[in-house]
């Protein structure tokens, strides 16, 4: 059986795969909106479990899984680099001498307190990420945007589909060097990029020519696609436009704001945790009544 990438779509009969393009979008781009650009942890924490209550309760649990641990991963690399980097702030915790290239090395409460609110940003962002893209069929994304720009979606669709298909190679890879013996020499890291990389432009060499037999590079007018509307639409358009204003009015008009430099500060309001209460209980859109469809 072929082994997935945890991010790679799978079809379902789940609330986000049977709905309309548009409102899950809509949806998923708030909780993309307040992750990247939001300033307060308390917001940021929330909204991350939001998203990954939602991508559970779609089928999308392994996607979530994936996201949390590569954003934590991330997030640390961040908090270590940002405290060995900046030295700004006025509370010094350890002071490393003279490093090369980065000079004077002191350690700052400010650096890591900055460096963890870069963190739940990225693991936020990773996680709507990774719910977006085991959810939504590429297919759907290249037949909303053919009118409007037909080569640049079939790109974004090819990128949406070929980066899990490397990420399932290089897994393949992988497991076929642990499988060749004790007495065979280790493979090196080197030599299974080497391999991926020749294996993608293979495969993007068979693509290019299967598209260009099917005729994606002749000049033809556009075709209108018409999507049915699902039962599940009104859900994503009430939550996506209330979670979208919400963002908007957190992100202007927010009370906890998470002041790094040169001191570190957290004024907290009443708008925090009530926007934050309010995007971990919208990741609840995309639960069904009796739980999720029986896999077949």
């Amino acid at each position: 059986m072929k082994k997935l990438s945890p991010i790679a779509f799978v079809p379902r009969r789940e609330t986000v795969q049977s709905a309309s393009l548009a409102p899950v979008a809509l949806y998923l781009g708030a909780y993309l909106l307040v992750c990247f650009f939001s300033s307060d942890p308390l917001v940021l924490v929330f909204a991350t479990a939001g998203a990954a209550l939602a991508g559970y309760g779609c089928g999308a649990g392994r996607a979530v899984n994936f996201s949390l641990k590569l954003g934590a991963f991330l997030a640390l690399t961040m908090v270590i680099v940002n405290a060995l980097v900046t030295s700004r702030g006025a509370t010094v915790l350890a002071r490393l001498g003279d490093w090369p290239l980065l000079g004077q090395v002191e350690v700052t409460a400010e650096a890591i307190a900055a460096g963890m609110l870069i963190g739940l940003r990225v693991i936020g962002t990773m996680v709507v990420i990774g719910v977006w893209s085991a959810c939504v069929d590429p297919d759907r994304i290249l037949q909303a945007v053919h009118g409007i720009a037909r080569r640049s979606a079939l790109t974004a669709t090819l990128i949406s589909r070929l980066v899990p298909l490397a990420a399932t190679d290089y897994a393949r890879i992988g497991e076929a060097a642990e499988l060749r013996g004790p007495a065979a020499s280790p493979v090196s890291r080197g030599a299974m990029v080497h391999r991926l990389l020749a294996g993608s432009l293979d495969r993007a060499v068979d693509v290019a020519a299967t598209l260009e037999l099917r005729g994606y590079g002749l000049s033809a007018e556009s075709t209108r696609f018409r999507p049915a509307p699902s039962r599940f639409d009104r859900r994503f358009w009430i939550g996506g436009l209330l979670l979208t204003l919400l963002a908007f009015f957190e992100l202007l008009a927010g009370s906890g704001r998470f002041v790094t430099y040169p001191g570190i500060s957290y004024p907290v309001g009443a708008e925090g945790p009530l926007a934050a209460l309010t995007f971990l209980l919208c990741g609840f859109v995309t639960w069904r009544r009796g739980g999720r469809g029986v896999r077949r």
